[in-house]
């Protein structure tokens, strides 16, 4: 009998569904980590770009991510999705709701079937999306993009796609049992369902013959009352008679005659209104005896005069112009002075002539053909040795590459021409070789193979190009030439910012030199205005010669040019007051960019009374960004992410190089706001790909060869050389001249620091703690918050509040970011003496 009553308590829960504790917490931490999974791998496919840079940095704090679940959701989805099996970890997820329903005892999927059903699509999911992508992205993963390269690799891309197409053909025939016969009853079955129900639906014409049967009988039934005559008779309808309360009116309708002021009369006859209906047996309608048109007859008593009496006068109604008071205002204010030129402060300004660049000679390409024949036949044969045939090969030289462009036969892979990119480097014996396959907007494949002999690209002869002298662009920017030996140009105002790296001595200091001569030559001193960071101190040194006429600085600040780290952030902040206020001007303006504003400035139809001004463009450029990200971090990367963000409509743009393009550096959030790159040679491919997400940059020669990315296609380009002579002669001629009294002032920027209780202390307030934790911080020399919290045993606001005490007392400095704070008295001694000061 206990036996008995043991087994029956043991099957109690399972028949009354009772779960114990452990089943239910493991159930539903199976379906919340599924739920994670997904969210992590949904916000993984939208900010893989930007986080890609991130992988590795989980233990970083002063790196965020954008995964909704953070450093943890992207590294699942790093994991999952791109090291693993793509967009088929979707698969996993679910098959984790599928073990917690298990534990659960909810029967909700067939295990084996789900599992086997999982498993077909997990396998086959990334080859698809791997044949389709070839790589690239992370929908198809490593396995994925691994196992179709090894498949197109032994079978060909034919093959690959029949295996794919044939795979999941079997696996829909196996699971939903799709013969022949059963496809057929399928389609009977649903006939039956459809268009039999609609036939159903549908009136039945003998149906129609039996309801006229029907009528025909009751005609017969009653022949008193209706008589059936032909189609010219009519049927009579007799009503019986009643007397009504009512006396007889007139069957005849009369209208009276209204006049009208063209005396003009309608006249109704008499209408006799039948007291017969007519009906045909046939349902047909009936033409009836009185016509709608006979009812009525117009009769008009206006006799038209004589057209020679009429005096007929014809006249035009003149178009009227509504200008609202402010628009009448400004166009008189046109009339009597013009319209408002900005450059009438420096109004005998001279721009800088050509003279100023060096000339150096004849920079022509000479055609070497013996050096063209000789790689065009080592590229051929290397390129036959593997099996690889060519119908077509083409040359372009430029200034320091030649480019030539091969088609391949029908049926070469162009992986295959990929692939053979070193050993084309090895058979050529040049450095730098890069394969572009396919070339963008066209049908061939191409080899940059750099020249023997390079020509040089002069600063003097893209200056002086048509092209360059003729520009309409607002901030003009030449770089160089491109590889067909053409001048190549961009507007910053449309980049809106650029990113610039590369190694050092690669040519980045003169491509920063380059785009501030080409800005210096075509815009005005009140057009443009620049903000120089330079950390190095010596880069940019050569412009402080035209301070007051080109760049823009602090109010107190001395030099224009900032090389403090402490003044870069306060430089920074002062250019967010600054957007901010543009901004402001613009929304009362109802402007949408800085080209409207000023348009509608110079046409005098903004009051400066109301603090409206012309608003010249500013351009920050930072030399050096990774010795501020080394010494300042968030404090600088932060305003320049907001300033790259939203600064591009009111005339504010970035141009930001380094020579350290690491992921530490050059972070997800500064990539996403930088569209414009360009970036010279570097050591390894993963900087490359830190700087353009794309190899390349590794396989440049240097000495200005770099590679300009618009966000559309990646161009090789030979940027233009300057020298520091030239650099020095040109700010000497722009400085020589007469201009403004100081350097354009940014507005004022007051920091947390500032405005902290220094200054205010007062010695009755202080903590009951505070001569204590002096005596900690001077004998220990570290001014650090979290050391009084373990010294003193406090929490973290009163230690943070005796700091500041201590700060204003003058004993520690000021806040310096991730470093301690400096302790200003030197010994206990020298302590006991300011103490007892402050008790006196």
């Amino acid at each position: 009998m206990e036996k008995k009553s043991q087994k029956n308590q043991t099957q109690t829960p399972e028949t009354g569904k009772i779960l114990s504790k452990s089943r239910i917490f493991f159930g539903l931490t199976f379906i919340v980590f599924a739920g994670v999974l997904t969210l992590s791998f949904i916000s993984y496919l939208m900010n893989w770009k930007a986080d890609q840079s991130q992988a590795g940095t989980m233990l970083d704090k002063t790196i965020k991510s954008s995964n909704i679940f953070g450093k943890l959701g992207d590294w699942l989805g790093n994991i999952f999705i791109f090291e693993s099996i793509g967009v088929a970890s979707f698969i996993i997820a679910f098959l984790f709701v599928v073990f917690g329903t298990m534990i659960l005892k909810k029967k909700i999927f067939k295990p084996w079937m789900t599992f086997g059903h999982s498993l077909f699509f997990i396998c086959w999911l990334p080859i698809l999306f791997g044949a389709i992508t070839k790589g690239q992205g992370v929908l198809s993963g490593v396995y994925g993009y691994q196992i179709m390269d090894s498949l197109a690799a032994i079978i060909g891309s034919v093959g690959l796609w029949v295996v794919l197409i044939v795979s999941i053909a079997l696996y829909f025939i196996l699971e939903f049992n799709l013969r022949p016969s059963s496809i057929k009853a399928k389609l009977d079955t649903i006939n039956e369902n459809t268009i039999g129900k609609v036939k159903s639906m549908m009136p039945n014409s003998e149906q129609n013959f039996d309801a006229d049967q029907e009528l025909e009988d009751e005609i017969n039934e009653n022949p008193s009352n209706i008589t059936v005559t032909d189609l010219s008779e009519t049927v009579e309808i007799q009503s019986p008679k009643r007397e009504s309360p009512f006396k007889e009116t007139k069957k005849e309708a009369e209208v009276e005659t209204i006049v009208t002021p063209n005396q003009t009369s309608f006249e109704d006859e008499k209408v006799e209104i039948p007291q017969t209906v007519n009906l045909n047996l046939d349902t047909k309608p009936v033409i009836p005896a009185v016509k709608p048109e006979d009812a009525f007859e117009v009769h008009s008593n206006f006799s038209a005069p004589a057209t020679e009496d009429i005096k007929f006068k014809v006249e035009v109604a003149p178009v009227i112009d509504i200008v609202d008071d402010s628009e009448k205002q400004s166009q008189e204010l046109v009339d009597k002075h013009g319209l408002y030129d900005h450059r009438l402060d420096l109004a005998k300004f001279q721009m800088p002539p050509i003279d100023l660049l060096k000339d150096y000679g004849n920079e022509e390409i000479s055609i070497n053909k013996e050096e063209l024949e000789e790689n065009k036949n080592k590229i051929v044969g290397l390129l036959k040795n593997f099996n690889v045939g060519i119908a077509e090969i083409k040359a372009t030289i430029g200034p320091t590459v030649t480019l030539y462009e091969i088609v391949p036969e029908a049926g070469i892979r162009v992986a295959s021409i990929k692939k053979l990119q070193d050993d084309i480097a090895l058979n050529l014996s040049a450095l730098g070789i890069r394969i572009i396959a396919p070339m963008p907007g066209k049908g061939t494949i191409g080899i940059e193979v750099p020249r023997k002999n390079p020509t040089m690209v002069s600063m003097r002869s893209v200056i002086a190009s048509q092209k360059f002298q003729n520009t309409d662009m607002d901030l003009p920017v030449v770089f160089g030439k491109t590889i067909s030996n053409e001048v190549f140009m961009a507007d910053l105002s449309k980049m809106p910012h650029l990113l610039m790296a590369g190694a050092t001595g690669q040519g980045k200091s003169v491509g920063i030199n380059a785009i501030l001569t080409s800005l210096l030559y075509k815009k005005h001193p009140s057009e443009l205005k620049f903000v120089m960071v330079d950390p190095k101190k010596v880069e940019l040194s050569l412009y402080s010669k035209i301070e007051r006429h080109y760049l823009a600085k602090l109010p107190d600040s001395d030099d224009a040019i900032i090389t403090d780290t402490n003044k870069v952030i306060n430089t920074l902040n002062s250019l967010c007051v600054e957007m901010d206020q543009r901004y402001d001007l613009l929304k009362n303006a109802f402007c949408k960019n800085l080209k409207e504003y000023n348009k509608k400035f110079a046409e005098r139809k903004l009051n400066p009374e109301n603090g409206h001004r012309y608003l010249p463009y500013i351009v920050l450029v930072v030399d050096e960004f990774a010795d501020l990200i080394m010494t300042a971090g968030k404090e600088v990367e932060l305003p320049i992410a907001r300033l790259a963000q939203l600064a591009r409509a009111v005339g504010i743009h970035l141009i930001v190089a380094t020579q350290r393009p690491s992921v530490n550096v050059i972070t997800g959030m500064i990539k996403a706001n930088f569209p414009a790159r360009a970036a010279f040679r570097v050591i390894s491919s993963v900087d490359s790909r830190t700087i353009l997400d794309s190899t390349g940059a590794d396989q440049l020669i240097g000495k200005g060869d770099m590679l300009y990315f618009n966000g559309n296609e990646i161009l090789r380009l030979q940027c233009a050389f300057v020298d520091t002579p030239e650099v020095e002669k040109l700010a000497e001629f722009i400085g020589e001249q007469k201009g403004y009294a100081s350097a354009f002032l940014l507005p004022e920027f007051v920091s947390e620091e500032a405005t902290s209780t220094v200054g205010a202390f007062d010695p009755n307030e202080k903590d009951a703690l505070f001569e204590e934790a002096a005596r900690i911080i001077v004998s220990t020399q570290q001014g650090s918050t979290s050391m009084l919290q373990r010294q003193l045993k406090l929490g973290y606001n009163r230690a943070g509040r005796i700091m500041d005490q201590l700060e204003a007392s003058g004993i520690v400095g000021g806040f310096n970011g991730a470093k301690a704070r400096e302790v200003l008295i030197s010994d206990l001694h020298s302590l006991e003496q300011f103490l007892e000061d402050l008790r006196s």
